[in-house]
């Protein structure tokens, strides 16, 4: 195949990728959302974690979710609001165990292909990590701005896949 020209019988890239998180995400128990990550330096597969209870501990589908409520004012058309947010404690997000069970060396100038755009938390700890991109498929409203605003502060990329649609396998709705 000459240069330049896409073979349209294979995947681009992202979607090899984001696929890849997709399945890993079918190993989360969490009831309320399973959300997969993978790093990627350049076309390499480094690591890759999903959303679940540490090792060892019972998780949600065992012993059920331990939701905290958190109140954040938030500022809307010039109209401020207290938002009601709600989220569980016992859940290590995918993004966080994939920085605890990757190294540092690995992630300097790496992409992260993430199912679910990174909350405030998950963002902050990504801003130190070393990445350069951070590609999402699913919108976190609560914190997007917020996030989209800090990963340009840090100039790591930030891209939505818009247009991406799930491999069937991973099989659960996608919707929420």
């Amino acid at each position: 195949m000459a240069s330049g020209v896409q073979d349209s019988s294979r995947k681009d890239w992202d979607t090899y990728f984001m696929d890849i998180a997709y399945m890993v995400s079918t190993r989360s128990r969490c009831p309320r959302r399973h959300v997969g990550t993978v790093l990627v330096q350049g076309k390499k597969l480094l690591g890759t974690a999903y959303n679940g209870a540490p090792m060892g501990v019972a998780d949600c589908s065992e012993d059920g979710c331990m939701i905290v409520e958190e109140f954040e004012m938030q500022t809307e058309n010039g109209v401020e609001r207290m938002i009601k947010k709600q989220r569980c404690i016992r859940t290590i997000h995918a993004e966080q165990n994939l920085l605890l069970f990757t190294d540092r060396v690995d992630r300097e100038g790496s992409t992260v292909y993430v199912t679910d755009q990174p909350c405030w938390t998950c963002a902050n700890m990504l801003a130190n990590s070393g990445v350069k991109e951070v590609v999402y498929h699913r919108a976190y409203v609560k914190d997007s701005e917020k996030v989209a605003a800090l990963m340009q502060v840090k100039g790591i990329v930030f891209r939505h896949l818009h247009a991406y649609e799930p491999p069937p396998q991973a099989g659960m709705d996608i919707t929420s």
